[in-house]
């Protein structure tokens, strides 16, 4: 594998598109940059076109005096911080209501929301413009008299524009604090997320499967975090560039969304085969702590998980919206249930992708990176867990979960993937005896479980339930 700077440099950057698109500032900042270039550019065409203009045109330009000029730019500045001030408490008020009804993993997917940047940049933008160009205004006491037409016309333009944006705000606003709409946008994330790291779910990076590779054995040398927190993006390029130059073979074993404790390991190294060179605290140390330098800045740590290389965040945020619906402060199982049909289906296009480890090659087609990745078990672990323990006492929440493990199993192509939803139909046999149902729900518990048996064994069986 070539490693080239144009590589290094597009995940670098899909790196920083992922840390500005889960900001509020940057299109807003750049909204008003723009409007205060315009709002001092325009003033100056208007004085140039001020009496070349044909009279088609200025029969719909702004046409009053210096007065009624200033009232108008005047009362769009007051109006547009008022809107804006009102924009961002509504915004804040989602984002309170979303960390304390359904989880505050889901604030990240809000502040995603471009439709939120764009409003808030036309808000801003129209606010600095008016002010902006409501300085060229002169009247006869200050000189020669000058009304910039078209800065205040297209200064009413953008109002008429603003005004339109908060209708549509407001509808936006109360279709994305619906629980539906931020189920459906954490599934796509993470689709998205799962197709962008894994690739075509069809190969699924078979060709670098784990039983091309053998893990080293002998003494090696472990890479430790430079900084605590969750691993967010790991730069494999630069992870290859360093094991090329070191001749080393690097095993990554944490994958993104770990939290990592500064010092402890999260890679190891080992001298690639065929070479003398490589790892030996005791011979190199130099080179030693070199590539362990380079290893550490291909790292990327943050304070939260992100959906940028994270394949397991979408499964965390389902699972705090199920254990959340299933408090006791919230009980609504409803919702339990609806996000479990959302855990289903990603599960379902989880099974699609090969989770062995990626292994990067030189140009030579030695292996030289070897990239862990969530195992299925994990994922399943992850999705089914904390539901079946927090919703083990009501029989629809049980039975949704019975319904997850089935379509799961139909799905599976892996006898790892069967072998899972064995386990966990196993668990929720034993949860599920433990509770105090009655026979009638019982005996409905047990035509499901059986029916995952069927799903397993390549049958689809359709007998009701709860």
């Amino acid at each position: 594998m070539d490693v080239t700077p144009l590589t290094a440099l597009t995940a670098r950057l899909g790196g920083l598109r992922e840390a500005v698109r889960t900001q509020l500032w940057p299109l807003p900042a750049l909204g008003v940059l723009l409007a205060v270039g315009l709002g001092v550019a325009l003033p100056r065409l208007d004085a140039r076109l001020d009496d070349d203009l044909p009279s088609v045109v200025t029969a719909y330009l702004f046409g009053g005096g210096p007065g009624a000029a200033r009232t108008v730019l005047d009362a769009i500045a007051s109006s547009l911080i008022t809107v804006t001030s009102l924009t961002f408490s509504l915004t804040v008020v989602t984002l309170q209501l979303a960390s304390s009804q359904f989880s505050p993993r889901l604030l990240r997917t809000f502040m995603r929301d471009r439709f939120v940047h764009v409003t808030l940049a036309l808000f801003l933008a129209t606010f600095t413009f008016a002010l902006t160009a409501l300085r060229t205004v002169r009247s006869p006491e200050e000189g020669a008299v000058f009304v910039p037409q078209l800065s205040v016309t297209l200064a009413f333009l953008l109002t008429l524009a603003s005004v339109v944006g908060l209708v549509l705000f407001l509808a936006h606003l109360a279709t994305e604090i619906r629980v539906e709409t931020m189920l459906r946008n954490v599934h796509s994330d993470a689709s998205a997320t799962l197709g962008r790291v894994l690739g075509s779910p069809t190969t699924g990076g078979s060709e670098d499967s784990q039983d091309q590779w053998v893990q080293p054995t002998g003494a090696s040398l472990s890479v430790t975090a430079r900084s605590s927190g969750f691993l967010v993006r790991v730069d494999e390029q630069a992870v290859l560039a360093a094991a090329v130059h070191a001749e080393v073979v690097v095993v990554l074993e944490r994958t993104p969304g770990s939290w990592l404790v500064a010092g402890t390991p999260v890679a190891d190294a080992w001298p690639c085969a065929g070479t003398s060179s490589g790892p030996a605290r005791s011979s190199r140390p130099d080179d030693d702590e070199k590539l362990a330098n380079r290893l550490a800045d291909a790292l990327s740590t943050g304070p939260e998980r992100t959906s940028e290389q994270d394949i397991g965040y979408g499964l965390r945020q389902l699972a705090d919206v199920t254990a959340k619906a299933l408090s006791p402060g919230t009980n609504d199982p409803t919702t339990a249930v609806h996000t479990l049909g959302h855990t289903s289906a990603l599960l379902c296009e989880m099974t699609a992708y090969d989770l062995r480890p990626h292994l990067l090659r030189d140009e030579q087609g030695r292996v030289r990176v070897v990239v862990r990745r969530p195992s299925f078990v994990d994922l399943l672990d992850l999705a089914v867990t904390q539901p079946r323990r927090y919703g083990a006492g009501d029989p629809f929440v049980v039975a949704r979960l019975f319904a997850l493990l089935q379509e799961v199993a139909w799905s599976a192509r892996e006898p790892e993937q069967r072998t899972a939803v064995r386990e966990q139909l196993a668990r929720l046999r034993a949860t599920t005896d433990g509770q105090d149902f009655d026979a009638s729900e019982q005996g409905q518990l047990a035509l499901l479980a059986e029916q995952v048996d069927y799903a397993l064994g390549g049958r689809w069986e359709t007998a009701g339930g709860l």
